[in-house]
């Protein structure tokens, strides 16, 4: 992957913020989560850049948007790297997490006042940005681990019970964080400060 190229042409972006790299565990996939001054910047690299991006790997890309306004409360009450919090411990691995649930405000289709509590109770867990879908509201986070053995275990064993109490389907999704630490470096990511 040539971290160096494409991390200098996503700091030419309108709007581009940081970046932390993600490598997906298991199927060598490489991809990230961006941060924008804006949605509309983020908008303009979704539809713009990053389609281009993809094109010249030739590789089909998944891309969503997500409001760090609507959620700001909740990821501050779980440490959010992105939002003010301060990781001591460097990440070993990262999960995605995406629930099926109505397009409704964040505050009152995510029971993030009930979940927080139960999260913050899993072993290794370090930070979780919550994330609410531009158009959708669909809920989700990204969670940073201490290491991989433990996020695997949250995405496995308990993350299935959370979705399956809130009655919806998921998608999740782990990375190592450790194979993209210096290219997140070079992007500003929070985790690496």
């Amino acid at each position: 992957m040539p971290w160096e190229r494409i991390n200098r042409s996503i700091k030419e972006q309108p709007g581009f913020i940081n970046k932390t790299w993600l490598a997906g565990v298991g199927n060598d996939s490489a991809g990230g989560f961006y941060v924008f001054d804006t949605i509309e910047n983020a908008q303009k690299f979704v539809t713009g850049y990053f389609p281009a991006e993809a094109r010249v790997f030739g590789v089909a890309q998944t891309t969503r948007v997500f409001d760090a306004m609507a959620t700001e409360a909740a990821s501050l009450d779980m440490n959010s790297a992105h939002h003010s919090g301060h990781v001591s411990i460097k990440p070993g691995a990262f999960v995605y997490t995406e629930v099926q649930l109505h397009a409704l405000p964040f505050d009152q289709v995510a029971p993030w006042r009930e979940l927080n509590p139960k999260l913050k109770q899993q072993r290794g867990l370090l930070s979780k940005t919550w994330l609410s879908g531009l158009h959708t509201g669909t809920p989700g986070g990204l969670y940073a681990f201490d290491t991989l053995e433990n996020a695997r275990k949250f995405a496995v064993e308990y993350f299935p019970t959370e979705a399956a109490d809130l009655n919806a389907a998921f998608y999740t999704r782990v990375f190592d964080a450790d194979v993209t630490e210096e290219a997140s470096r070079g992007m500003g990511s929070p985790f690496y400060r």
